[in-house]
């Protein structure tokens, strides 16, 4: 359960990251003004790169491979270091909306069940 909970919150980030990045895209190709055309693309381009990573994330750590542990805590370290300073800005919904599914995903990545779930590293090759 506490599995799905992480896979959960870390897909409800990558689907908040690609909608500000389809966001991002219709104001970019709309004629919002820009100091660098190609700085903005590239920007673009980290935003469905981190999204789609982060889909990766969620279903690998869903199917108990190791390395996504490790990969969905430094998310959370990310989100936590935009969703504190959004909190205390003064957005306090969207501080809110950040800092407790991290939080939350934060204590049960540490979870006994979840890291005896978590504990595959992948087929072996086949033998000759």
């Amino acid at each position: 359960m506490a599995v799905l909970v992480i896979a959960l919150v870390v897909a409800a980030e990558a689907t908040a990251l690609l909608v500000a990045a389809g966001w991002y895209a219709f104001e970019l190709f709309s004629g919002s003004p820009v100091l660098s055309f190609w700085g903005a693309v590239f920007t673009l381009g980290l935003l469905l790169a981190f999204s789609a990573w982060l889909y990766a994330v969620s279903v690998f750590l869903f199917r108990g491979y190791r390395w996504t542990r490790a990969a969905a805590l430094v998310a959370q370290l990310f989100v936590l270091t935009i969703g504190f300073p959004t909190l205390s800005g003064g957005l306090v919904l969207a501080g809110l909306a950040m800092v407790v599914p991290a939080l939350a995903a934060l204590v049960l990545l540490f979870h006994s069940t979840v890291i005896a779930f978590a504990s595959r590293t992948g087929n072996a090759p086949p033998a000759l």
